[in-house]
């Protein structure tokens, strides 16, 4: 019988790590830039958080992990991180203490879907929601945001698509129209879009099946239904764009693939060699009744989400060297068994300086050590044999220069810290 990781899902090795600790990194320190704090929310809330009635995107209706607890009470692992921060906002009433709550998150979404290269059923993103109010400069600081972090990452051909769906009677109407006009073409359409007409003809315009269909190549757009309030809402926030000088262009079908998305949606691409037409890296949108829908006052928020898989597998498409290992400072060479204990204090000692040593615990002889060292890219070398601690020495070599040196074990650690420094 073998054991295997579960479909869908990937380990994050050793030798990987480094590279999503520091995509981590990356993310906290410019997110601290623009003064947003971080959030963490559980990987389960209850259904009701996700499954709304509002909410009929394929991602709540057949791709959520549903089940239920020994109370048997209904639990959905979320499938994306806006809801369950909404739901946090709103139990904490952390509307009573301030105007407008910018957070971000990092962590793991769970969907049920066909596992591809760069979409899996266990999968990380970051995101980020600005909620309490609705404001044009606040959307597009957003997506200034979204754009400045793909810029920092050091990918090239950084765009933004955006568009706007409009307020609630614009989305109505275009709802509306929406359904009179694939009505005729009903037939034609895949089995999901046929229901859609009734229920949720939005969700036609990003079906993958019918994606190429001249109707809904054809098809009406957000753009046509705007009201004039709607209309001067997206004049300023491509106006406050303007005043960045970030270049976008006005994409009249993008919707995004949730239901609460209303007035702005936006979209960050990328050019990535390979990636061909599947170059978005992430977008988001604003959403009016997420808050009140889970029990909050009448507030509207902004938010946006990149995967971290696709950030990781552009990076390296592109051959972005945003991230390095970290090289051992130190690895202790032992001769003898008894000398092993000098060595776990000599580590102990190091470690207390921030310095990264180690040593050998499989019991390799003098060159098994060495490769070790080498293949960890030690810096230097602490030899640790007996006729120099008879001395109270120990030899120290630098692996670049092959320089080596005797040195009192009582100032290793100096000896070491000022060699590094330099």
């Amino acid at each position: 019988m073998s054991i295997n990781k579960v479909k869908g899902t990937y380990d994050v090795l050793p030798s990987e790590s480094y590279l999503w600790q520091a995509l981590e990194q990356k993310i906290r320190d410019i997110l601290g830039v623009y003064n947003i704090k971080e959030m963490r929310t559980p990987i389960m809330e209850y259904s009701d958080v996700f499954h709304r009635n509002s909410e009929l995107s394929d991602m709540v209706t057949k791709e959520t992990y549903d089940f239920d607890d020994r109370g048997d009470r209904r639990l959905t692992l979320r499938p994306e991180g806006t809801a369950g921060i909404i739901r946090s906002y709103v139990e904490n009433k952390l509307y009573a203490s301030q105007e407008l709550e910018k957070v971000y998150y990092i962590g793991p979404n769970f969907r049920y879907e066909r596992p591809q290269k760069g979409r899996y059923r266990q999968f990380y993103q970051f995101g980020v929601e600005a909620i309490g109010t609705i404001n044009p400069a606040l959307d597009a600081e957003m997506i200034i945001l979204a754009y400045d972090f793909i810029k920092r990452l050091g990918l090239k051909g950084v765009r933004v698509r955006i568009n706007s769906l409009g307020d609630e009677t614009s989305r109505a109407n275009y709802q509306e129209a929406l359904k009179n006009y694939f009505m005729p073409h009903k037939d034609e359409l895949c089995d999901d879009c046929q229901i859609r007409i009734d229920k949720n003809p939005l969700r036609i315009l990003d079906c993958k099946i019918d994606q190429n269909h001249h109707a809904v190549k054809n098809a009406p757009t957000p753009q046509d239904y705007l009201s004039v309030e709607s209309r001067a809402y997206f004049k300023e926030v491509l106006e406050h764009l303007n005043a960045a000088k970030i270049s976008y262009e006005i994409a009249p079908k993008l919707v995004r693939g949730l239901d609460y998305y209303s007035h702005t949606v936006f979209e960050i691409e990328a050019d990535i060699e390979g990636f061909g037409a599947q170059n978005v890296l992430g977008g988001g949108g604003r959403y009016q009744k997420l808050v009140s829908e889970l029990g909050g006052p009448d507030l509207g928020g902004i938010g946006f989400a990149f995967g971290m898989e696709r950030l990781l597998l552009a990076l390296e498409a592109e051959n972005v060297d945003f991230a390095k290992e970290k090289d051992l400072d130190a690895y202790v060479i032992v001769f003898t068994d008894e000398l092993k204990k000098v060595a776990t204090s000599m580590l102990y000692e190091l470690r207390l300086a921030n310095l990264v040593a180690d040593t050998n615990y499989t019991g390799k002889a003098f060159k098994g050590q060495l490769k070790q060292a080498l293949r960890n890219h030690a810096k230097y070398l602490i030899i640790l044999g007996e006729d120099e601690y008879q001395k109270g020495m120990v030899a120290v070599k630098n692996t670049e220069t092959e320089q080596q040196e005797e040195v009192l074990i009582s100032k290793v650690k100096k000896y070491l810290v000022e060699k590094l420094e330099k």
